[in-house]
Order: C-alpha cells, then sequence, then structure tokens
C-alpha cells in the first residue's frame, strides 16, 4: 500500500556540504578546510565556497563535526558578572581580538562563586577553548593559589592556556599568563593629585582588606601619603565594597558620624565615587566648592559627573590577554604584562585652601 504524504514531505531538505561542494565547484574535503580555518586557503577558492553557503543557506553540523573531532577554533573568557561596567569592558575586548584572530568567543559568568567558576573552567576545557581568561578581583589566599594551579595545569595538558587578567601571578612554576593594570601607579598618581591640590584630610573609601584591587589601590593611596610627608590617619579609611549604593551608604555614615573631617575623597573606583557624590549633595555639599572628588576606572558615569579619575585601559586588557595566549607558543612572548594607567582630569577636584 502507498505510503501517505505528510506534511513533512512538503519541507525543504536541508543543504548538506556535499551540496555546497557541488554548487562551489570543489571538493567536499576543500569546503570542510574552508569552513573549519583548518588549513590555509586560496582567496578565490573561499569566496567561493562561502557565496555557495550564503545561497544554499548552509549550517553545519555541529554533533557530526563534533564526533569527527573538528571544533570551531575559540577562546573564553570567565568573569562574576556581565552587568559590571568593568566586565564588560573587558569582554569587548576580549571579543574584538577574537574576532580578529578568527576565533570565536566564548562568555562564562560565576557570579564570584569558586565551584561555579570550576564548573565554568572544566566546560570550556571540554570544549576545546585555545585560551581561558578568567578576570576578576578575588581573594589572594592559599586556596585560591591553589584553585588556579589546578586550572593551569589541566587547562596545559588539554592544549589550552589560562589567562588571569587583573589578577596577580601565581608563581613561575604555573603555566598561566597574567595581564595586569598597575593599579598601586594609579592610586598613588591620583593621591599625589589631591596633595598637589592642598588637601591633607583625603578619605579613602573602598577598603577590603584580603580583595587584590582594593588592596594594591590604597596601598598606592598610603605611599604616596609617605612620599608627600602627610601622616596616615586608619580613621580615613572606610570599609565598603565596590558597589554604587555602597559608596552611598560609606558617605551617608560617614558625614552623619560627626563634623566633616575631610576635604576631599578617593573612592575606589567610580560607581562609589558616584554614590558618595550623591549622599554628599543631599547634605547640602557640593562637589568640587566643598569637597574634592576622585575616582578610579574611568567608566560611567565618570564623564556624565565631570569625575576626576584614573583610566583603566579595559578594552585593551581584554585584547592583550587573547593575544598573548594565542601567541604563548612563540618563544620570547611575555608571560607576565603590566599595562599603564593614567589620571583623566575633569571639574572634581579644587584646590584646598587652609
Amino acid at each position: 500500500m502507498p505510503r501517505r504524504a505528510t506534511p513533512e514531505d512538503d519541507r525543504p531538505r536541508p543543504s548538506t556540504i556535499r551540496d555546497v561542494a557541488r554548487r562551489a565547484g570543489v571538493s567536499v574535503a576543500t569546503v570542510s578546510r574552508v569552513l573549519t580555518g583548518s588549513h590555509p586557503s586560496a582567496p578565490a577558492t573561499r569566496s567561493k565556497v562561502m557565496r555557495a553557503v550564503r545561497e544554499l543557506d548552509y549550517v553545519a553540523n555541529a554533533h557530526a563535526r563534533g564526533l569527527a573531532g573538528v571544533r570551531p577554533k575559540s577562546v573564553a573568557i570567565v568573569v562574576n558578572s556581565v552587568v559590571s561596567p568593568h566586565y564588560a569592558h573587558v569582554a569587548q575586548g576580549v571579543q574584538d581580538q577574537a574576532v580578529r584572530e578568527g576565533r570565536l568567543c566564548i562568555v562564562g559568568t560565576t557570579g564570584g562563586d569558586p565551584e561555579r567558576e570550576l564548573a565554568t573552567v572544566q566546560l570550556m576545557r571540554e570544549e576545546h577553548a585555545e585560551a581561558v581568561i578568567l578576570v576578576g578581583n578575588i581573594v589572594a589566599d592559599g586556596a585560591y593559589r591553589e584553585r588556579m594551579a589546578g586550572y593551569a595545569r589541566a587547562l596545559a595538558l588539554a592544549g589550552s592556556q589560562l589567562v588571569l587578567c587583573g589578577r596577580p601571578p601565581l608563581g613561575d612554576d604555573v603555566p598561566a599568563i597574567v595581564v595586569q593594570y598597575d593599579n598601586t601607579g594609579g592610586a598613588h598618581a591620583i593621591t599625589s593629585h589631591l596633595l598637589s591640590a592642598g588637601h591633607r584630610r583625603i578619605l579613602f573609601l573602598g577598603r577590603r582588606d584580603g580583595y587584590t584591587t582594593p588592596e594594591s589601590r590604597i596601598a598606592g593611596y598610603r605611599q604616596a601619603l609617605a612620599a608627600h610627608r602627610v601622616p596616615h590617619d586608619p580613621a580615613l579609611e572606610v570599609e565598603g565594597a565596590m558597589k554604587r549604593d555602597e559608596g552611598y551608604r560609606m558617605m551617608r555614615e560617614r558625614l552623619a558620624d560627626g563634623p566633616r573631617d575631610f576635604t576631599a575623597v578617593f573612592a575606589v573606583n567610580d560607581e562609589i565615587a558616584a554614590g558618595a557624590r550623591q549622599a554628599l549633595r543631599e547634605q547640602g555639599l557640593r562637589v568640587p566648592r566643598d569637597v574634592s572628588l576622585a575616582g578610579f576606572d574611568d567608566l560611567a558615569p565618570a564623564a556624565d559627573i565631570g569625575l576626576t579619575t584614573v583610566h583603566v585601559p579595559h578594552e585593551e586588557l581584554g585584547r592583550t590577554a587573547v593575544r598573548l595566549a594565542l601567541e604563548s607558543a612563540t618563544p620570547g612572548t611575555a608571560r607576565h604584562l603590566t599595562l599603564g594607567t593614567h589620571i583623566v582630569v575633569r571639574d572634581s577636584v579644587q584646590p584646598h585652601v587652609g
């Protein structure tokens, strides 16, 4: 008995790699090489294959390619969050350089959870990412160092490369690339800028003992005070997380404690500075006429509020991480690189007289 036709029979058949080869006038192997980038192809050949792909609306069968051991080349970036401007700009730099290098970019988030970080790194290893770039402020204790060393060695065994971006190095015996920026130098420079404007009582907002980013910035703050022979007063260092609402809380509580005992503020990042500025304005204090204010990062909303701050090359950080990872097999390639920072002067600092 003849089979009754079904609606499925009217669907167009998906194009196959053989269809692409036939349309382009090349072999199946040539199409495969062009699509995977596994071997160089003549520009004319690549053009013919890609035109056939577009005309036939061809989509490679990822499962079949996986079984055949053929995977697209990729790099991965793992961040705490994609909402934070800091992480978003670093991720953009990774994406830009990955495109230039002909790689896909895979993004994973951890929320700062070490277990999620471990699972994400393991997944990237299974996906054969050529580089796994970890970004984020951390507590660099013994457990962290042991965990990172384990990641680095496991990835190296799989032919991949661990890159620590904005994190401290682990030691010469750990196969990891480190790309940092000069936190301490930037903090020293911005504190010196406030001191040169005549300020001697500079409130530091955002101290967090044990966390690498705030610790390196407060170190620069203290070094600048010492260099200008200004006594260090621990009471001027206020503890808080690197968030806008924390900046608002820290400043509001400080102003409620009693008479104002500072003429300038150095916030550990621009988000804290924005929150502190809001709290100052609510108390009738104007920036910079009553209180000078400086931040760190040069991210939104720094330009919008005229904030003098330290510029961090976030996107260059991401681009450099990818470039060094993919060049790591080349003799002489740097394994540890520190990018510079510089002050961006706007309208939030005014000379103090008195």
